[in-house]
């Protein structure tokens, strides 16, 4: 039988110390890691809050996600694609259905139309020279309006490998915006090509 929320807290509590604090993740034991586990420590494991507070966009009406369905660097009559700025890997994208839809509610026709546009966008962040790997990420946590992250792992930093890109990213400085723009716009113009949908004049 499922846990409910406060056995799921007290099952974790047990595993804590006196402070609430669960012993370090697995994760910083590898050597991808970017700390060293002497000296970090877990935050305090916090009680579960219910009802969870409301998404982001959670009334359509108040979504900044639909109210910049026209802003973008690629577009077709259902998606847009624009470029994260400010992140510290060479190219970060976010992929938006242009209506109000999260990934659990999307119809059919247009989770086939995610399947197929997930697959060439990551192809053409790949087919960058400098770049190895692009990386596809949905929480869904911040905000109700469907959004998928692609980050571009730089080629040859195997310390980048794997699920601690993104913490990664926000510990690098920030990658110049002409040369992620200039690859942002690679990208439209190769999906632009190869699905279809319009590129806009600037990324």
């Amino acid at each position: 039988m499922a846990m409910t929320p406060d056995e799921f807290y007290d099952h974790a509590r047990a595993a804590a110390d006196g402070e609430l604090r669960l012993p370090l993740a697995r994760m910083t034991g590898w050597d991808i890691s970017p700390f060293e586990p002497e000296g970090l420590r877990v935050s305090p494991l916090r009680p579960p809050v219910l009802p969870e507070p409301p998404r982001h966009g959670e009334d359509p009406a108040d979504c900044g996600m639909c109210r910049a369905r026209d802003e973008g660097l690629w577009f077709t009559d259902h998606w847009r694609l624009d470029r994260v700025a400010g992140v510290g890997v060479p190219l970060a994208l976010m992929l938006y259905p242009r209506d109000h839809y999260d990934l659990a509610e999307l119809p059919d026709e247009l989770a086939a139309e995610l399947g197929v546009l997930t697959t060439r966008i990551v192809r053409h962040v790949q087919a960058l020279p400098h770049v190895s790997r692009a990386h596809v990420y949905r929480l869904g946590d911040g905000a109700a309006h469907l959004h998928l992250w692609f980050f571009a792992r730089p080629a040859g930093q195997l310390q980048l490998l794997g699920s601690w890109l993104p913490v990664w990213d926000d510990l690098l400085p920030e990658y110049p915006a002409d040369a992620a723009r200039a690859d942002a716009e690679t990208v439209a113009d190769a999906l632009t090509a190869s699905y279809g949908g319009r590129r806009t004049a600037t990324a």
